[in-house]
């Protein structure tokens, strides 16, 4: 009985003995790399998904001085704040009374030792604004009085889908800031346009895909091709030929899966509208871009319109321009009763 006795004992203190030693190479093991390698990366809120389930609050809109004043309409410059950010624009009312609907237009790339607040929509927020509408567009961080963006030039790029999508929930505030100027023109926050152009086009594209939203959608010659050859396309154009961006661009494809980024994998969420405007001799945005598109788009039984124009480039600037004007008007008009 003794010898069974001691054999339980001898059983249990070496099974302590083992289970103390095996803890311990657990509780002082390396880390494991699975957790490191699962947990969620600074640029992962930037999908496309990700940013479809995000709840972005709308920003208080502030005006600031008259930038013109006329006949029929005056411009100023006005500021939100996107997660805390402040970003100017171009903001140009009617002078006539009444609540009129709202355009919301993305420019496409400037410089920024040439920018200033409207270059790029001024033109045609002013013709919209003669014809009923109100016009409205952000700088963009790092442009006109806006904070600057990320030190990271991918972040950058994304910050834009951030800054687009406050201003579309932010109009909602705009009626209110009209009625405190004491001016006679309102905002029918229920009547939401979208214009974009070249750049401004793409993010066009990504916030309706990002948002699902039926918003009746002007594209001037928009860049359609899919992140990131979508920028290096124009790298030719930089002093260095691209080097330090394609460096850039190859880290992040180390860490990130671009597809995810990507436009031209979501054509399927957009539920709006379209209308397309292309020049046959753009040198920025290759015809051949959009004509793919659209067909891409009609595959999809998406409601789309397309006008090109024989001989006219990326800004419609020899001949085209007013026509392109014009007909836009018309298809917005066409959503003001529905």
């Amino acid at each position: 009985m003794r010898k069974v006795l001691l054999l339980v004992l001898l059983a249990l203190v070496g099974s302590t003995i083992i289970f103390f030693f095996f803890k311990k190479e657990v509780l002082f093991a390396p880390t494991s790399p699975l957790p490191q390698l699962m947990k969620e990366k600074p640029l992962d809120k930037y999908t496309i998904e990700a940013l479809s389930a995000t709840n972005f609050a709308p920003s208080e809109i502030t005006i600031g001085k008259v930038l013109k004043d006329e006949e029929n309409f005056t411009s100023y410059i006005f500021y939100f704040y996107p997660q805390g950010k402040k970003v100017s624009g171009l903001l140009v009312v009617p002078k006539k009374s009444g609540r009129h609907p709202v355009i919301v237009m993305f420019r496409g790339y400037i410089d920024r030792e040439i920018y200033s607040t409207g270059i790029g929509t001024v033109r045609a927020a002013e013709a919209f604004a003669q014809n009923g509408f109100i016009a409205i567009s952000p700088d963009f961080l790092g442009y006109g009085q806006s904070d600057n963006p990320s030190e990271s030039p991918i972040e950058e790029r994304f910050q834009t889908y951030i800054v687009a999508l406050t201003l579309l929930e932010s109009v909602k505030n705009l009626d209110s800031l009209l009625t405190s100027q004491k001016l006679q023109a309102g905002a029918n926050s229920d009547k939401v346009f979208i214009w974009g152009h070249s750049n401004g086009g793409q993010i066009a594209l990504t916030i309706l895909e990002i948002t699902g939203k039926n918003i009746p959608t002007v594209f001037w010659a928009p860049v359609s091709k899919p992140f990131p050859y979508s920028v290096l396309y124009y790298t030719d154009e930089f002093d260095d030929r691209g080097k330090m961006l394609r460096r850039v661009i190859a880290e992040f494809e180390k860490d990130y899966d671009v597809d995810k980024y990507s436009i031209t994998g979501y054509f399927d969420k957009i539920n709006a509208p379209l209308s397309f405007h292309q020049g046959t001799e753009d040198e920025a945005v290759p015809v051949k871009w959009s004509n793919q598109l659209v067909e891409e788009l009609k595959k999809l039984n998406k409601d789309v319109e397309y006008f090109t124009y024989s001989g006219d480039k990326h800004n419609f600037a020899q001949g085209s321009w007013q026509t392109v004007v014009n007909r836009n008007i018309a298809f917005f008009r066409k959503y003001l009763t529905e």
